[in-house]
């Protein structure tokens, strides 16, 4: 029973390594040739990092710690570097950052993985909305402090949401990547 068992081992062994061989090339064999796939040209909204046409969004964020900076503002930002405008107190440092995002192809609007390991800290109480659309896309997009994972999306994101301050009047650490 013993030598059947081992027989077999080595039967089966040697015909899984005849296929293994079989199935790699031998020298001066053909390399695999990929097969080329068509360049996607990037549509309207993505040519050269640029903001599309129609860029809006509505920025809301209350307890910031700076009260000038608390309220609702609108922010444009025009195709190919056209002028940004509405009434965000900063619109062309914030149109030149979501276009940075935009070369990047990151979205600076999508929340946290659920599965994120995000250091406990609390970054202060304010919080932030931002709504309309960046990209041809549809934004709705909810900001807070919460966590380490949180107040960095917060603060990777300025100057479109204000610099927020602690309760006790400093700003908050800066961790741009």
């Amino acid at each position: 029973m013993l030598r059947r068992l081992v027989l077999t081992a080595v039967a089966t062994a040697t015909a899984s390594l005849a296929a293994l061989a079989a199935a790699v090339p031998t020298a001066g064999a053909a390399p695999h040739t990929p097969i080329p796939l068509p360049l996607l040209e990037p549509g309207p909204q993505e040519r050269a990092g640029r903001s599309a046409p129609g860029d809006r969004l509505t920025v809301t964020t209350a307890e910031t710690g700076n009260p000038r900076a608390d309220g609702t503002y609108e922010l444009t930002c025009g195709a190919e570097n056209g002028p940004a405008g509405g009434s965000h107190p900063e619109a062309r440092a914030a149109c030149e950052r979501l276009a940075e995002f935009a070369t990047e192809r990151q979205d600076p609007f999508r929340p946290v993985d659920g599965d994120a390991m995000c250091t406990m800290q609390h970054g202060g109480p304010a919080t932030a909305r931002i709504t309309g659309t960046w990209r041809g896309q549809r934004v709705d997009a909810r900001f807070d402090r919460t966590n380490g994972c949180e107040i960095r999306r917060w603060e990777t994101l300025e100057p479109v949401l204000p610099t927020a301050r602690h309760d006790d009047g400093r700003a908050a650490r800066t961790a741009r990547a």
